[in-house]
């Protein structure tokens, strides 16, 4: 049996593969992934009961997962014979050959690291990065998942939240504050308006109504060339959706101007055309 074990089945150069040294690395790796499974299973299933913030948990058990895993695959290659050394070896030559070529994955990687352990960016936050807002739906240790409005899955560069300005809709936990503006004719009475603005945000139940601590305010922000501009700030915890909202709210106040004769102008101009030329 031994024998056949420590026969040679590959041969190249001075180095030698047998069935040992396979049977060793299939068995370290069914060893490793039985111990990430327990390992996720304490933090999911036993530490979850004591601990409120399950994102956190995430976060250090995706660390641990890593770090666990970097030691796998190094115990595996050298069960399958090859000199860890001559491996280091060969990847420093590697990284002074590619340079600056890699150093924005180092980038990322090391902002990944970053994200998990400062847990400023967590799964199912509603975040704004190049202009786009998307949920996040995956946090990895080089690249992070969106998904953004459009229903397109978005794949950042972890760098992005580290070096650029990042909105993070979700960080407070709290409602978040939107606004909406109009403008109306200038013979319009603006407290009448100002009634209707408010019983237009009434019909939309995604707004908070009737809470001190989030204020709705209808305001006169300018005299415009052929309009009164009016600013509506709202809060709301629908914060992924809540372009629709503002378009629920915009078809409302439609409704309620037509009932109550209330016109949103348009922009006009006065052309004078002067005759009187001379032959």
């Amino acid at each position: 049996m031994l024998e056949t074990l420590n026969k040679a089945i590959f041969h190249w150069g001075s180095y030698t593969l047998n069935l040992r040294m396979i049977v060793s690395a299939i068995i370290v790796f069914v060893l490793f992934k039985i111990l990430s499974f327990l390992i996720k299973y304490i933090f999911f299933k036993q530490l979850k009961k004591k601990y409120i913030n399950n994102d956190r948990l995430n976060s250090i058990f995706q660390l641990l997962s890593y770090f666990l895993w970097t030691i796998g695959i190094l115990i595996i290659i050298d069960q399958m014979g090859v000199k860890l050394t001559f491996i280091l070896a060969g990847s420093a030559a590697l990284l002074v050959g590619l340079g600056l070529g890699i150093q924005q994955t180092f980038n990322d990687i090391i902002s990944g690291i970053i994200i998990l352990m400062e847990g400023s960016i967590k799964i199912d936050d509603v975040v704004e990065v190049d202009n786009m807002v998307g949920k996040v739906i995956e946090i990895k240790l080089r690249t992070s998942l969106i998904y953004s409005r459009d229903g397109i899955n978005v794949i950042v560069p972890n760098h992005k939240f580290i070096n650029e300005n990042v909105i993070n809709w979700s960080h407070n936990n709290k409602a978040t504050r939107f606004r909406v503006q109009v403008g109306v004719d200038y013979s319009s009475d603006e407290h009448l308006v100002k009634n209707v603005l408010m019983e237009a945000l009434k019909q939309e139940s995604n707004i908070i109504f009737d809470n001190p601590e989030y204020p709705i305010l209808i305001r006169i922000v300018n005299f415009g060339n052929s309009s009164i501009d009016f600013e509506i700030l709202f809060w709301s915890n629908e914060i992924f959706a809540i372009e629709e909202v503002k378009s629920n709210i915009r078809f409302f106040i439609l409704k309620k101007f037509r009932e109550n004769n209330v016109i949103i102008p348009f922009p006009q101009t006065d052309l004078h055309i002067k005759s009187g030329f001379k032959d």
